[in-house]
């Protein structure tokens, strides 16, 4: 994350959007009363939809418990799923 001071941020405002919205380069902007940031919208909202996920009661023990399934090999295949 690239930190700039709210000036120089001004002078490359146009620079920065691109940057953001087509590098997915995230800047931490500084000013006296305080400190921004600016990201692309699409990893805002990916951010957001994993804090909304995470909120869930219980769904990070049901990923880990997945994983360990995963890592022993006790799956099941995507024919038996879905039938074909």
């Amino acid at each position: 994350m690239t930190t700039l001071t709210a000036t120089t941020a001004r002078k490359n405002f146009f620079d920065l959007v691109k940057g953001a919205a087509e590098g997915h380069q995230i800047f931490r902007i500084q000013h006296r009363q305080g400190m921004a940031v600016m990201m692309s919208e699409a990893d805002y909202e990916e951010i957001m939809e994993t804090v909304e996920l995470l909120s869930i009661p219980g769904f990070r023990e049901s990923i880990a418990k997945s994983k360990k399934q995963m890592d022993k090999g006790d799956t099941v295949s995507m024919k038996d799923v879905f039938g074909g």
